[in-house]
């Protein structure tokens, strides 16, 4: 009678989700005019960290291209945020030297902007610690605790909800 080996599987061979999701994402980012999506995904590096905490880019509209003529650089269309706009308006220089420094040519001949909120969700900033001030004033009125412990604890609640 023959011994049964158990089957040793074979080293996994995984793929990164970001190969598998590659044709998915190419296809929306070419509907929007991004011939490669590293404009999009790296655009804090493009644009600087200035730049793109109030800008985004939302598609790039090419020109319809003449027989015989070379082809027309593209614009831009960028969303920024409202109070921004101005200002991001008076850096277009900058940006467009960017975009194309980072294309190699000069792929955006312009910039168009649109003002509204940017579509990535912002981090919400955490408080620090309410100050001492007024975690003592908060202690003062509560009366008496005889837990100590307890007592900071309410202290510090209160003042952070008052704070907020």
């Amino acid at each position: 009678m023959s011994k049964l080996r158990p089957i040793k599987p074979g080293p996994l061979s995984a793929k990164p989700l970001s190969l598998l999701l590659n044709d998915v994402f190419a296809e929306a980012y070419a509907k929007q005019g991004f011939a490669a999506r590293e404009l999009v995904t790296r655009w804090a590096q493009i644009a600087g960290p200035e730049i793109a905490a109030h800008a985004e880019p939302l598609k790039m509209q090419w020109p319809r291209p003449v027989e015989g003529q070379p082809q027309e650089p593209a614009t831009l269309v960028l969303r920024v945020e409202g109070p921004m706009a101005l200002e991001i308006q008076h850096s277009a220089d900058v940006i467009l030297q960017r975009v194309n420094r980072f294309f190699g040519w000069s792929a955006v001949g312009k910039l168009a902007f649109r003002q509204a909120p940017l579509s990535r969700a912002r981090r919400p900033t955490r408080p620090g610690p309410p100050d001492a001030k007024s975690v003592a004033e908060v202690a003062e009125r509560l009366g008496d605790i005889e837990d100590e412990q307890l007592k900071s604890a309410l202290a510090r609640l209160g003042a952070a909800i008052k704070r907020n």
